[in-house]
């Protein structure tokens, strides 16, 4: 008798640990206001119940979804691409910011500000069709490697944050990246890294425009020209423009974000919001007022204002990263 109930207790056991949704978060109350708030919108009848059509979630991407230290990854595949370039531009060798990113000096290529910045996303991202573009992107997720990690720039993903879409999906939310990255280069790898395809992708964009190249065909060019910056208050303004639902569920990490979800919560009914808290400098990074990348400050008092709640990287994931390279098909 006492062998049988050993052995169904252990069967319960064993039921609940392949039972839970978010096995990469420590139990808690973090990840209980995930679940809880997922239960009570999903429950017929109940009192917060959100129909699916309804049931949207956005999530930034750097430093919510995908590693954003030292440095955010565009801005890396951007100086990739300035040095796979310079051999066609003999001028970059004494122009700014192009001479100081060749010659590594990336004191005064910060020094110059958006500025700067802007500068080399306009030769590295434009010039182009946009199919061109997405190989470029394409080939650079396939070869290039983190500069502390030494893995692919997709195999820094967080590995609880994967596990949380794929639970809202498994719960009847469609799940949206909202960035301030550029959205045609967030495209190309978003649907086989974290699942969402990339027609519920909305980010930064440059003007792009019809043309038609050899035989007639058809392309699209890619211009030097911002046209929409999906960052700060910009977030809610692309939430209403491409997805045209108010989020009851918003992710992010820093100031970047706060506007998008202040307009999340600020609706009527059952809402969530999150905030990643980057506290984590062995496993990760640890950053947050004082940072140039991700500066968490503002919308980190809004969080303990408003009651929203806000991961403790260190505390609450017992992982970071997917637990090896293999992870994403490829080997480091």
């Amino acid at each position: 008798m006492l062998l049988g109930t050993l052995l169904v207790a252990l069967s319960a056991t064993a039921g609940l640990a392949q039972s839970d949704p978010l096995p990469s978060w420590n139990d808690g109350p973090v990840k209980k206001s995930i679940t809880d708030f997922v239960a009570k919108v999903t429950t017929q009848g109940g009192a917060d119940f959100v129909p699916p059509a309804e049931r949207i979630a956005t999530f930034d991407n750097d430093g919510t979804l995908w590693c954003e230290q030292p440095y955010y990854s565009q801005v890396a595949f951007a100086i990739d691409r300035v040095k796979a370039m310079a051999p066609q531009h003999p001028e970059w060798r004494t122009q700014q910011p192009f001479k100081g990113l060749l010659e590594n000096d990336m004191k005064t290529v910060a020094a110059m500000g958006q500025k700067g910045l802007l500068q080399i996303v306009a030769a590295t991202h434009a010039g182009m069709t946009t199919e061109e573009f997405a190989k470029a992107v394409r080939d650079w997720i396939a070869s290039a490697r983190h500069p502390r990690f030494n893995r692919p720039y997709d195999a820094l993903v967080y590995q609880p944050m994967l596990e949380l879409l794929a639970y809202l999906r498994a719960n009847g939310f469609k799940t949206f990246i909202v960035s301030g990255g550029g959205v045609e280069f967030m495209r190309p790898w978003v649907e086989k890294t974290y699942g969402i395809p990339p027609e519920q992708v909305v980010g930064s964009s440059g003007e792009v425009k019809l043309q038609y190249g050899a035989g007639g065909k058809p392309e699209l060019m890619k211009l030097p020209k911002v046209e929409f910056i999906d960052d700060g208050p910009g977030k809610p303004v692309g939430i209403n423009r491409f997805i045209g639902r108010r989020p009851v569920f918003a992710f992010g990490n820093s100031d970047g974000d706060l506007q998008m979800l202040q307009w999340t919560t600020a609706d009527q009914g059952a809402r969530f919001a999150g905030i990643v808290h980057h506290t984590d400098d062995v496993r990760e990074y640890a950053y947050d007022r004082q940072s140039k990348v991700g500066k968490l400050d503002k919308a980190l008092d809004a969080a303990k204002a408003a009651g929203w709640t806000v991961v403790d990287m260190k505390k609450d994931w017992k992982e970071v990263f997917p637990p090896s390279p293999a992870a994403t098909g490829r080997s480091p």
